[in-house]
C-alpha cells in the first residue's frame, strides 16, 4: 500500500461517525482516567477523636485537630472551637483508590463518569467541637456544635 492510498483509506475511515465517536470517547476516557483514584487518595485523613476525652492535655488536642478556629476565655478558662473534616483511614482511602483503578482498567476509563461525582460526595463529614480546658490546660468538657 503506497502513501497516497493509505491517506485515502484513513480519510474514508475518519468519515465514519462510529469511528469519530470511538476516538472522542477514548480520548475523553484517557483524560479522565485516574481522577477518581487521585481524589480517593487525597481525601482527608481520619482524626482520632479520643483526644477530646476529659483529662487530655491541650497540646495533644492541638496535635491531632490543629489550630482551633476560635479561642475565648470564660471565667478564666480557655474554650477552643475546632472545625474540621472527619475523613477516612489510610486503608479505606487506598482500597477506594484500588477499586477505582481496577474499574478504570476494566471499563477503559468509562467508570470515571460515575466515580468522580461519588468521590466528590463522599469527601468526609464536617464536624465542630467546643472544648473547655481546666486550669492545667487539660480537657474538662467537650460538646459537639453545628459546623
Amino acid at each position: 500500500m503506497n502513501a497516497n492510498s493509505l491517506r485515502v483509506y484513513v480519510r474514508r475511515l475518519w468519515q465514519s461517525a462510529a469511528l469519530r465517536r470511538a476516538v472522542v470517547v477514548s480520548a475523553g476516557a484517557l483524560v479522565l482516567s485516574g481522577c477518581a483514584v487521585s481524589m480517593a487518595i487525597e481525601q482527608p485523613g481520619k482524626k482520632n477523636l479520643d483526644v477530646l476525652e476529659v483529662g487530655t492535655p491541650r497540646r495533644d488536642v492541638l496535635a491531632e485537630l490543629g489550630v482551633p478556629s476560635s479561642t475565648r476565655w470564660v471565667h478564666h478558662r480557655r474554650v477552643d472551637v475546632y472545625r474540621f473534616v472527619q475523613g477516612y483511614s489510610k486503608g479505606a482511602r487506598a482500597g477506594r483508590a484500588l477499586a477505582h483503578g481496577t474499574a478504570d482498567l476494566l471499563t477503559a476509563g468509562v467508570w470515571e463518569v460515575a466515580a468522580m461525582p461519588a468521590e466528590g460526595y463522599f469527601s468526609g463529614e464536617s464536624l465542630a467541637y467546643e472544648v473547655l480546658y481546666d486550669d492545667s490546660a487539660r480537657v474538662l468538657r467537650t460538646r459537639p456544635i453545628d459546623p
